[in-house]
């Protein structure tokens, strides 16, 4: 795929290194200032250094080309990533959203200067995190999982910096959990997209097409009298399998490949089809609908 090329090495190395030192630091500004928002950030970066880690390995094996045991190559390891990766960011949120709570009933002593100094500090590094993530993000799922890890960050740590101000200026301490709410809703929003696509992908859920827009394309070619037993599914967020069953006019074997040769013509450039199989039958099917559930479905 393209967008791995886009991904090196040294760039996935930058970023863990970044977010490792984001986490050291605000781990030590959180426990020094008492503030949740600082420390819930700490917790959070260091799961980015781990999902950053996690990335890289797939992007990697997902490189590795088809065999024996995996027909369809390794494609799949980038989308369980991003699963993951998503589930981690949601089950992050939810924690800190409970302590926020908790904070809110049970105020607690802030110290403004030095959460704004290591806000200040983390916002830089994230945003440095984000940019250098950015270009592969937009087409690839594991990506764009990662990334939105980064940018969150990035966002929190600015969410905190206003947050510091107002604290170090108001004395205003539940400034600090109603922050870390905002900032844990917003994750929220932005991972389900990810977590929805990653599991449609991995159950083989069909990807948005006109299918009888298709069917009726189909038709069109000379000879194929009605179309059936459609499967569709993806492999990953960009490479989509079609298998049909096509009933034709009875002709000879060589007929059937230029019929099987304008059909792949056909849904690879309109319907941008990777894969496409075929299977040519006369008679079997010949009234069925174009989405058959039979015993090999169950």
């Amino acid at each position: 795929m393209h967008n791995k090329s886009k991904m090196s090495g040294t760039r996935f190395l930058l970023v863990t290194i970044l977010n490792a030192l984001i986490t050291v630091v605000e781990l030590v500004g959180g426990i020094l200032s008492g503030s949740l928002a600082l420390l819930s950030d700490a917790f959070h970066n260091l799961g980015d250094s781990a999902s950053v880690v996690l990335a890289y390995v797939a992007s990697r094996i997902g490189l590795k080309t088809s065999n024996d045991s995996k027909t369809f190559g390794y494609r799949r390891a980038e989308i369980i990533s991003a699963f993951v990766n998503a589930i981690f960011l949601i089950l992050v949120s939810v924690v800190l959203i409970g302590e926020s709570l908790r904070r809110l009933m049970h105020p607690e002593p802030v110290n403004g200067g030095i959460m704004l100094i290591v806000a200040i500090i983390g916002t830089i590094a994230n945003f440095v995190s984000a940019l250098l993530l950015s270009k592969g993000a937009k087409d690839n799922l594991n990506l764009k999982a990662t990334y939105l890890h980064i940018l969150s960050d990035a966002l929190s740590s600015f969410g905190i910096i206003i947050g510091a101000i107002i604290i170090q200026i108001w004395k205003i301490d539940l400034v600090d959990p109603i922050v870390t709410i905002l900032v844990s809703l917003y994750i929220l929003r932005e991972t389900w997209p990810v977590l929805k696509e990653s599991i449609d992908i991995l159950m083989q859920a069909a990807p948005i097409l006109d299918y009888e827009a298709l069917k009726r394309d189909m038709l069109k070619e000379p000879g194929v009298v009605n179309v059936h037993h459609i499967h569709v599914w993806q492999i990953d967020e960009n490479r989509i399998m079609f298998s049909a069953h096509i009933n034709l006019n009875d002709q000879l074997l060589s007929d059937v490949e230029p019929i099987y040769r304008h059909l792949e013509n056909l849904l690879q450039k309109k319907y941008h089809v990777d894969h496409v199989t075929l299977q040519a039958e006369v008679f079997r099917g010949k009234s069925n609908e174009l989405f058959t559930r039979d015993r090999h479905d169950i």
